[in-house]
């Protein structure tokens, strides 16, 4: 398991499949609010005048020296939902990142949602 002590080092890092092919670039993880554990990342892609921010699911993950290995092949990935660079994820965005990986997505008993930028 990744240790969320290390989140600040994990940015700036490259993001690689379970191929080692590189997706991108990490740019920020988000926590699960109930446990506050690292859920998800966004992943700079794109050309250098046209990048976004894709999602993707930490579970699985494996850190090396400059990189982030994750469980999802670089096809799903770079289709998975998106924000500008300077973008914000919304609530009713947060749903369809869960379902692009076919994962169960459950906000709090109050509406509260499930993922916050760390």
């Amino acid at each position: 398991m990744i240790q969320i002590a290390d989140i600040r080092e994990w940015r700036d890092q490259d993001v690689v499949d379970q191929d080692g092919k590189k997706i991108g670039v990490l740019e920020s993880v988000y926590v699960n609010t109930s446990t506050d554990e690292p859920s998800f990342a966004t992943v700079s892609v794109g050309l250098p005048t046209r990048h976004r921010l894709v999602f993707v699911p930490l579970a699985g993950a494996i850190v090396g020296p400059g990189y982030v290995k994750v469980a999802f092949g670089k096809a799903l990935v770079k289709d998975a939902p998106s924000i500008d660079t300077d973008g914000v994820l919304t609530a009713e965005q947060e749903p369809e990142v869960f379902a692009h990986y076919k994962l169960e997505y459950a906000p709090g008993a109050g509406g509260e949602r499930q993922l916050a930028r760390r």
